[in-house]
């Protein structure tokens, strides 16, 4: 069913039924393979069906279904969110106002701080948003209102920003932080088994925290002196990591006494549920402030981007590092190659 373009409402209330919608025709063509709940993701599918008045009330129920393993739509809706509040402050009173100068203008001013990558999503979400508007809308008398947003002459990319080198531990800092894992006061004994086993598996590993809270029991298995970890990258894409048995047994085996998780998952919270990717992240910020290590990102993925350092360092082996994290380019694992230290030295060495 197609719909007038401004649905006879107010203008931010017209944009959230837009927004809504659009966010229910993404949930149903991204891979629903790592959903937990599919019950509750079909209610939520109803509820974006019916629609929201309160952006807020939208925003917790993204928040739910990334809690339910479809973590790939926070890359569509976040940048909306942030056009949606742009637009208001802009005084927009019609989605009929909204043109590509006005997004390349929401696009120099809210995202000069970010990442190429995440620029290339924030202009990947608006043509997106448009595109599904330009199909989906029809007045009574049966014409369309395009918006036809392709945003190709926007300058964006590699500004003054440019691409950032990520954040990352050293050598002295990673062992700081693996001793604060063992030291830091849990105050349930068993949830601290189970907060360093995941943590100990990220850093040494360098998968991803999605990656890691979707393992299940099935996915580890011993191998000589060494645990083989299936995980799924993006795609849903398989490969396999391994860790030293040393470094977790105690852990894992006593973790496992007490692991009454649902799905046959490894990991899950005190209801027996998956753990969430947001819990994850303070986990790991806490753990990192209680040593007093301070990066931009004080995040769990720094630890990924740790682990990836540290192994080209070590390895020079750029293609080993593209296996390790599951990068489909190899462009994307030579980021990595910045911060070979003897590499840097040789060039002071020649000056």
């Amino acid at each position: 069913m197609r719909y007038p373009l401004d649905c006879e409402l107010s203008f931010n209330k017209t944009f959230l039924f837009w927004l809504s919608r659009f966010v229910r025709n993404k949930i149903t063509s991204l891979s629903n393979r790592q959903v937990t709940n599919k019950d509750r993701l079909a209610e939520i599918i109803q509820e974006l069906i019916n629609g929201f008045n309160d952006i807020n009330d939208l925003k917790n129920l993204i928040k739910e279904v990334r809690n339910i393993g479809m973590n790939g739509i926070s890359v569509y809706y976040l940048p909306l969110e942030k056009l949606y509040f742009y637009l208001i402050k802009f005084g927009a009173s019609s989605m009929r106002e909204i043109d590509e100068e006005i997004l390349s203008d929401f696009l120099a001013s809210q995202t000069a701080n970010l990442s190429d990558a995440s620029k290339k999503n924030h202009r990947i979400a608006l043509i997106s948003f448009f595109g599904y508007i330009d199909k989906q809308n029809e007045e009574e008398n049966g014409n369309a209102y395009r918006y036809g947003i392709e945003l190709k002459n926007w300058g964006g990319l590699s500004g003054k920003s440019g691409t950032k080198l990520p954040s990352y531990m050293n050598k002295e800092e990673v062992n700081k932080f693996i001793k604060a894992i063992d030291e830091y006061p849990f105050k349930n004994p068993i949830i601290g088994t189970r907060n360093r086993l995941i943590i100990k598996i990220i850093l040494y590993t360098g998968i991803r925290v999605g990656e890691a809270i979707s393992i299940k029991i099935k996915d580890i298995n011993k191998d000589g002196d060494a645990y083989i970890i299936q995980v799924r990258g993006k795609g849903n894409k398989p490969r396999i990591v391994m860790i030293k048995e040393h470094i977790i047994k105690d852990d894992l085996s006593t973790w496992l006494e007490n692991n009454c998780c649902e799905e046959n998952l490894l990991f899950c919270n005190q209801k027996n549920k998956k753990l969430t990717q947001a819990y994850i992240g303070r986990l790991v910020e806490q753990i990192l402030i209680s040593c007093g290590i301070r990066k931009e990102k004080n995040g769990p993925h720094m630890l990924r981007h740790s682990f990836a350092t540290l192994l080209y360092q070590n390895s020079h082996d750029l293609i080993l590092v593209q296996e390790s994290l599951g990068h489909a380019d190899i462009n994307t694992s030579r980021i990595y190659t910045h911060f070979d230290k003897n590499r840097l030295n040789r060039t002071t060495d020649i000056f």
